[in-house]
């Protein structure tokens, strides 16, 4: 019995141990209980942005319907009051023959006037005067108030001499370049209507116009920067350098698939590089604006991010607001996504079984042509996210189709590189470069994207805390640029290897050491180059 009940003693946990074992199952309950509220509050959280957009979405509907119900009850009292003047009208008559009389007395007042005006002409002159005069008084409030939209208060601070002087020298080179080129213009016009380009390809041809083109383009452009300078209109100035940037990188483009990689490229870069310099110096007005809606812009980020809606269009136009963070990040998910899509796609289907690398870039699992893809769909859709679905696939599959075959065009005319092939596939168009079917695809992504993927795309987004945002995003967009070349640099020098050409430069031998042939065409599996396939070369 003793032996029992010391055996119970033992047994039973003593009053500290107990308090520590209830202590510590007491804190894991309240853990839970701060984890069970926490999840509570972020699903009422969501329950009620789903319903504000819900209601939004209502209330829209009702707007809509209610706008539809006025037009139509407008129609139809509108309607309604031309029977009931047509039935007047048979009641009486007489009024039917009053209006005709009325008519002819207009009718003979007007011949009245043109016969006066046949006796005296000097009528009609007067009268074309005083329209003229009105159209040119027009004219000139169109000018005052396009002249007022390109003019800033930093007009009327004088420019460096330095700057005026680079103006000259612009107007200068330039004007010493465009003798130059208009040679090179008519040598070539010259040689192909003699037959002497039969031995290059069209697309040589036609490349060699373009860079021309560009180059003249240029040119004009820079004299009339030049003279814009020396006038002191800074923002004149400032706004045409966005025609710049467009042809810096035309001819950057034209430069790239007649002579790859080349040292030509030092003068596209160093030009794009200037622009962006003097377009903040020539108008600080521009700078300033950038800075206050940045500023503005950090307060509203703040604001959504606390009600959850961060990303989403304020205005209402479109689903997603059209910044740059938000259309990078679509660019880098969409080039994960549809790296994945694609390489499943050809384990399952096309090869199945194989598993095959389709990798865009040098590094990282990015696929670029579907980042670009959802990039342009979101700016061409982001408006119809509530139209139709065939709307959007029609216009998706446009798109895409046509983004395709542009992206395949520039690849083999830089690097004779074919990366896809669709010429022995039903509805193929454009040389093979797209086709009917995949068009199909490209838009029913775009329906997918657009209805499903985007608004998850926002919340994924949306997880990046708002004061990380700019940092993370510029690391991420180095980190893409800096791929983004190797990239091509290391494709030229696959080509430069394959056409048999010197590989000498220190940036070839880089390339040639660590990205060789074994390590190129396992890197892209589904590439082929080709270099009689190239513009250059030829």
């Amino acid at each position: 019995m003793g032996e029992e009940k010391r055996d119970e003693r033992a047994k039973t946990p003593k009053p500290a141990e107990a308090e520590r074992h209830d202590g510590g199952r007491g804190r894991d309950d309240g853990r839970l209980r701060d984890i069970e509220h926490r999840v509570e509050d972020d699903l009422k959280k969501a329950v009620e942005y789903e319903k504000a957009d819900i209601a939004e979405t209502g209330r829209e509907w009702r707007d809509q319907l209610r706008n539809d119900g006025a037009e139509l009850a407008a129609d139809f009292e509108r309607d309604k009051e031309k029977v009931r003047q047509v039935a007047d009208d048979v009641r009486h008559p007489e009024r039917i023959a009053e209006a005709a009389e009325k008519k002819l007395e207009h009718v003979a007042d007007e011949t009245l006037e043109v016969a006066h005006a046949v006796e005296h002409p000097s009528v009609i002159v007067d009268d074309a005067k005083q329209v003229v005069a009105e159209k040119k008084h027009a004219l000139d409030a169109t000018a005052a108030t396009i002249a007022a939209e390109f003019t800033s208060p930093a007009d009327e601070k004088r420019l460096p001499v330095v700057l005026r002087a680079f103006g000259v020298l612009l107007i200068v080179g330039s004007g010493a370049a465009l003798p130059g080129i208009a040679k090179s213009i008519y040598h070539a016009v010259a040689l192909f209507s003699s037959g002497g380009m039969t031995g290059e390809g069209t697309s040589t041809i036609a490349v060699s116009f373009l860079h021309l083109a560009v180059l003249v383009a240029l040119a004009i452009t820079f004299i009339v920067f030049g003279v814009r300078l020396i006038r002191n209109q800074r923002r004149w100035a400032a706004l045409m350098s966005y025609a710049l940037y467009v042809l810096i990188v035309a001819g950057g483009l034209c430069s790239i698939m007649l002579d790859g990689i080349s040292y030509d490229l030092v003068f596209y870069l160093v030009v794009l590089i200037i622009t962006i310099a003097l377009q903040s110096y020539l108008d600080p007005t521009l700078l300033e604006e950038r800075r206050a809606h940045r500023k503005a812009r950090e307060a509203e980020e703040r604001k959504e991010g606390e009600a959850g809606t961060l990303g989403r269009d304020p205005s209402g136009k479109g689903y997603i607001t059209l910044n740059f963070f938000n259309l990078f990040w679509i660019f880098v998910v969409a080039s994960i996504l549809g790296l994945f899509m694609e390489e499943i796609v050809h384990f399952l289907f096309v090869v199945p079984g194989q598993w095959q690398d389709r990798a865009g870039l040098l590094f990282g699992p990015f696929s670029p042509i579907y980042g670009c893809g959802a990039v342009l769909m979101t700016l061409f859709l982001n408006r119809f996210h509530k139209s139709n679905w065939l709307i959007i696939f029609l216009v998706a599959a446009v798109i895409g189709g046509a983004f395709e075959a542009l992206t395949s065009l520039f690849m083999q005319y830089a690097f004779g590189a074919v990366a896809w092939d669709y010429s022995n596939m039903p509805g193929s168009l454009f040389g093979g470069r797209t086709s009917l079917p995949f068009m199909g695809c490209w838009g029913l992504l775009g329906v997918v994207w657009i209805k499903l993927l985007l608004p998850f795309m926002l919340r994924v987004v949306n997880f990046i805390p708002w004061n990380w945002r700019y940092v993370l995003t510029t690391v991420a967009a180095c980190f893409i640029l800096v791929d983004a070349v190797m990239t091509l640099q290391s494709l030229d020098c696959w080509y430069e290897r394959l056409s048999g050409d010197p590989v000498d430069t220190p940036i070839q031998q880089f390339y040639d050491h660590e990205f060789n042939d074994t390590y190129m065409a396992d890197r892209f599996q589904s590439m082929t180059i080709h270099p009689s396939d190239a513009v250059r070369g030829k």
